[in-house]
């Protein structure tokens, strides 16, 4: 990945506070300084709870692995971590100003290392192609307590749909 996000939604700046409606700052915590988007999502809270900030001119997002995560090896299981490249995609596409409604069309990931329970992961990526009705993300999913070792790939395709009233 370029050091440069290719965001075609992001302005050249961001703003000081996002204006992505949906987006609460966490204010104490481990999770203070991070967003959390609401309303949540019900499936993302239970596999997670996942967040995000802005890094630069890029979004950043942030998953904190536990032991109801795991697989039977004691390893995060894979579903667990493509929930989290699946909210990345959107959020990625999106950043801290622009809010992406769609369906996801495809989401590709490749297992690169194994991820452990407790380990701080984050998802960094950028928006390859944004046109009317489609984004194009990919992205990379770190464990940031080993180095910044790569965990798994991720690529996707966003469908853009008209936001609705929940």
């Amino acid at each position: 990945m370029s050091e440069d996000p290719h965001d075609k939604l992001l302005p050249e700046t961001l703003e000081a506070e996002p204006t992505r409606a949906g987006l609460k700052k966490l204010t104490e915590g481990p999770w203070a300084g991070w967003y959390h988007y609401e309303p949540s999502d019900a499936f993302e809270d239970y596999t997670g709870p996942f967040y995000c900030k802005p890094e630069g001119k890029a979004m950043i997002c942030g998953f904190l692995p536990d032991e109801k995560n795991c697989n039977a090896g004691g390893n995060i299981h894979g579903g667990s971590l493509m929930t989290f490249a699946d909210y990345a995609l959107f959020m990625i596409a999106g950043g801290m100003n622009n809010e992406v409604h769609g369906v996801t069309v495809t989401c590709n990931c490749e297992f690169v290392n194994a991820a452990v329970p407790g380990k701080l992961l984050i998802a960094r990526g950028e928006v390859v192609r944004a046109g009317l009705s489609m984004v194009f993300v990919r992205g990379i999913i770190y464990d940031l307590a080993d180095d910044d070792r790569p965990v798994l790939a991720f690529s996707g395709s966003i469908k853009r749909l008209p936001a609705r009233d929940r």
